[in-house]
């Protein structure tokens, strides 16, 4: 029989799509989401209502901040594993909105994990981020390398997870996997994020803010290959394990211009200064991933860029 999985955050786009895979494969699937109002939750209850539609799953609408709700999740499911995804996203919120991070990410870590000790969970698969590694100036960012000085409290509280969920894993002896996502892009994916904004903007015809003079780099990962990543480290065997999951940088200049070939619209740009808590540069060295889960990304920048502005234009009606 297969494992029965909880996905926090599961109606957020990493988590939508891979309690879409988990389910495909035989999975039993709970959700946990709060559905909250960071962005349109409407595109929350979308992706619940059509990835995941005629699939079988059970949905609990909590916050994992309120530990009774949360502990009666645990007491009802029979808990085999964790992909523990929800968290306040963003860099700039969180310059403007420091506690809704604190409680969100290391309050409601800290009570899965409670939960997890108490009920016997088998496995975590946590959610990091490249934003642990700072403004680092080396070509790759490696596991190896340090990570105590985050630019921005949400990387400070990513980097807490990451240490939290040590703590526990070696007090109680948890099996532990820690992936820190890059740039995660795709269909159905977060309205605060460049690809969505600027596809939004050039197709109505608006200017497009472009921080950094454009030349700022991202490894944009595609949903697909950061989905098979996070299964393969579901299925893994290791006690305990940071992986990267990453793909080649694209400079945001290079982005817009797969945007505007897929709109075939031109944008006007504003070039504007990089803001605070952005990083110039982020870098995947994802040899450890390939040599240990052996996951690489598959799916190019303009494939991942066609395939999101055919969404766009799908789900508006455009």
């Amino acid at each position: 029989m297969m494992k029965k999985a909880l996905i926090t955050g599961g109606a957020g786009f990493i988590g939508s799509h891979l309690a879409k895979s988990l389910l495909e494969k035989g999975y039993s699937v709970v959700i946990v989401d709060n559905f909250n109002e960071y962005y349109d939750s409407q595109l929350k209850r979308d992706r619940i209502s059509k990835i995941l539609n005629g699939l079988d799953f059970k949905l609990y609408e909590l916050d994992i901040c309120n530990l009774k709700e949360l502990k009666s999740v645990f007491e009802k499911e029979k808990i085999d594993i964790i992909c523990h995804l929800a968290a306040q996203a963003g860099v700039r919120y969180s310059i403007d909105n420091p506690f809704v991070y604190e409680k969100s990410n290391v309050l409601g870590t800290l009570n899965i994990l409670e939960l997890s000790k108490d009920y016997g969970v088998e496995k975590i698969v946590f959610a990091s981020s490249s934003s642990v590694y700072g403004n680092s100036n080396k070509e790759y960012f490696s596991e190896e390398d340090d990570t105590s000085s985050p630019v921005s409290l949400y990387a400070a509280t990513k980097k807490a997870t990451e240490v939290i969920c040590h703590s526990y894993h070696t007090l109680y002896d948890i099996p532990m996997i820690g992936l820190r996502y890059f740039t995660v892009y795709g269909p159905y994916g977060r309205p605060d994020m460049a690809l969505f904004k600027f596809t939004d903007a050039i197709i109505k015809g608006e200017p497009i803010d472009v921080f950094g003079d454009g030349k700022m780099e991202r490894s944009f990962t595609y949903i697909d290959d950061i989905v098979s990543g996070t299964i393969k480290a579901m299925e893994s065997d290791f006690f305990w394990e940071i992986f990267n999951l990453g793909s080649k940088p694209v400079s945001l200049l290079s982005l817009i211009e797969e945007i505007e070939k897929n709109a075939k619209k031109k944008s006007e740009k504003v070039f504007m200064p990089i803001q605070k808590g952005d990083v110039l540069r982020t870098s995947a060295d994802i040899s450890k991933a390939k040599n240990l889960l052996d996951w690489e990304p598959k799916t190019s920048i303009d494939v991942g860029v066609s395939n999101f502005v055919n969404w766009y234009r799908q789900y508006y009606s455009i």
